[in-house]
């Protein structure tokens, strides 16, 4: 169907904290994602770097 979202090698490092650490995923027209995880786990961060709210360290 065509990818609508793709994530390669996304990486966030906050001092010496890295929050998310070589994360990758595509999504397909109509598919539905969910992201889940434990708290500080980086989901929200991961939002933050592709809605460009922050700057990846390495990836796009």
């Amino acid at each position: 169907m065509g990818i609508i979202l793709d994530v390669k090698n996304l990486t966030k490092r906050f001092g010496g904290l890295t929050a998310v650490n070589d994360f990758s995923f595509e999504i397909d027209r109509g598919e539905f994602v969910g992201l889940i995880g434990p708290n500080g786990a980086g989901k929200t961060t991961v939002f933050s770097l592709i809605s460009g709210f922050e700057k990846p360290d390495s990836g796009y």
